[in-house]
């Protein structure tokens, strides 16, 4: 028995290469030109934020009296004065929060990915992850509950570095965790093999792998709490002088200078908000720099 095919009936033709080639370039130019419009669409807020902020702080910055004085005896409606004061207190405020936040941060990482297993360990990832979603008003009213009204300790700039800390100690954990896991197991099995404790193995071979990449979080969460205004708004008060004393007295710092200045109607007073506000982008944005220069420098030494 014989079968025939009518002139209607049409082989089917399979895909070739080129068809397949030509439809994945066309989806592939089409996320393409999507996720490029959606970049663009992102920069510009940013960019005029930027712009805004540049022009209308870039006259204040420029002059060499804006980064060696203070503000003290400078009147409301008065030009004039610097924010030397303001530089100081954020620098100290955030270098004492990363003081006690970076070890413990380390430690906690350590813990977690070395010997971390069992109930304890899955309690403290839990308040980690807690930790890094609370906001800096919480941290800051927590602050001011534990430290100023139990303990009876007064408002410092101390007490705004203890807020800091819980902002960024959940930031230095997830980033070391992160380098940690980048570590090959093999490094680990071969110092095991050679007979030498883990905790050796740990400081010797495991840190100093993944050190350059801690080092610029660790950058990067000093960065990201050194604009928080929550904490010095209700741990610490405002001063136009300087006060070298974190643990009395009332500090001033960038974002507690622009608030300040923010409830000023002189034309002065606008003035000093743009500049603490470039000021304050400058001093972020050299902190970016040298996490991506010791970055590379160290992994370039390595």
């Amino acid at each position: 028995m014989t079968t025939t095919t009518t002139s209607l009936e049409k082989p089917i033709k399979a895909p070739t290469f080129r068809d397949v080639s030509t439809a994945r370039k066309i989806k592939n130019n089409i996320a393409t030109a999507v996720f490029a419009l959606c970049f663009l669409v992102a920069l510009i807020p940013l960019g005029w934020v930027l712009w805004m902020v540049v022009s209308n702080g870039i006259g204040v910055v420029m002059s060499l009296d804006w980064w060696q004085n203070s503000q003290k005896g400078v009147l409301p409606d008065q030009t004039g004065g610097g924010v030397y004061h303001a530089i100081y207190g954020t620098i100290v405020q955030s270098a004492v929060a990363a003081v006690i936040a970076v070890p413990l941060g380390i430690m906690a990482a350590v813990y977690l990915i070395e010997y971390g297993t069992g109930r304890f360990a899955k309690v403290t990832t839990f308040m980690v992850d807690i930790l890094a979603g609370v906001p800096s008003i919480v941290a800051a009213l927590f602050i001011f509950a534990l430290w100023i009204a139990t303990l009876g300790f007064p408002q410092s700039s101390f007490a705004v570095a203890l807020a800091l800390v819980l902002l960024m100690l959940p930031v230095v954990v997830r980033n070391t965790e992160e380098m940690l896991k980048l570590v090959p197991d093999e490094l680990r099995e071969a110092s095991y093999a050679l007979g030498i404790p883990k905790w050796k193995t740990i400081v010797r071979i495991v840190i100093p792998t993944a050190l350059p990449g801690m080092i610029s979080g660790i950058l990067l969460a000093l960065a990201r709490v050194m604009g928080e205004t929550a904490p010095v708004l209700v741990l610490v008060g405002y001063s136009k002088a300087i006060n070298m004393n974190i643990f009395d007295g009332n500090m001033a710092s960038l974002p507690l200078l622009i608030f300040q200045e923010l409830k000023s109607a002189e034309d002065a007073g606008r003035q000093r908000v743009w500049g603490a506000a470039l000021t304050l982008i400058l001093m972020i944005a050299v902190l970016y720099l040298a996490a991506a220069a010791v970055n590379k420098l160290l992994t370039r030494n390595r």
